[in-house]
This record gives C-alpha cells, sequence and structure tokens, in this order.
C-alpha cells in the first residue's frame, strides 16, 4: 500500500460561523471514522492559521527565521491528512470525501519511497 498526502487548503480571512464549523467538524469525523474503520486512516490534523508559523531559510552559513508563511497568498494549508490506499484511485476517493466534508480543495499526492 501507498501512502497518500491528503492537503487541505483554506481560504484567509473571517472564520466560518460556529454552526458552519460544528458541521464540517461532525463530516469530517464521519470520514475519519470511515477511514479508521477502513484501516486507510494514518494521521490527520488541522493547523493554526498560517500567521502562526515561523519560516527558517538557509543562506550564507546562517539560518534566517522569520515570521508568517513561507509565501504570501489568499489561500494556506489548513490541514492534512494522511492516508493508506491500494492506488491513486483509492487516495483520490478518499480525497474527494474529505473535499465535501471540509467544503474546501484537496490536493492528493503520493510519498516518494
Amino acid at each position: 500500500m501507498t501512502q497518500y498526502l491528503l492537503s487541505v487548503y483554506q481560504p484567509d480571512g473571517p472564520i466560518p460561523e460556529p454552526e458552519a464549523l460544528a458541521t464540517i467538524g461532525r463530516d469530517l469525523q464521519a470520514v475519519n471514522d470511515d477511514l479508521r474503520a477502513a484501516g486507510a486512516w494514518v494521521f490527520s490534523n488541522g493547523l493554526l492559521p498560517a500567521s502562526a508559523a515561523t519560516v527558517l531559510r538557509p543562506g550564507g552559513g546562517e539560518v534566517l527565521l522569520t515570521d508568517g508563511p513561507y509565501t504570501e497568498g489568499k489561500e494556506h494549508l489548513g490541514g492534512f491528512t494522511i492516508v493508506e490506499a491500494p492506488d491513486l484511485d483509492a487516495a483520490l476517493e478518499w480525497g474527494r470525501r474529505v473535499a465535501v466534508a471540509s467544503t474546501l480543495p484537496v490536493e492528493v499526492r503520493p510519498f516518494a519511497g
């Protein structure tokens, strides 16, 4: 089985209302429960806002630390799930379910090796 990273991207801006977040949380929990039942779940978690990030850039024998996201953009990585799947089609189906539950774009990418 291959492991796949399901990256969830969220737009910068206001956080959805609590009622909407409760529905999304419930729907994501159902997908995670199904992933576990299928033996496909490896790990998942959400991330704090991109403003909580610290970037380390090596150069000239030093490492420069800067606050904030690696790149500026209108959306950022908001969370991820790692799944084990027999093939890309199965991983894409899990990604589709995460996208529907989260209401956000999901990138599916296999791990190397």
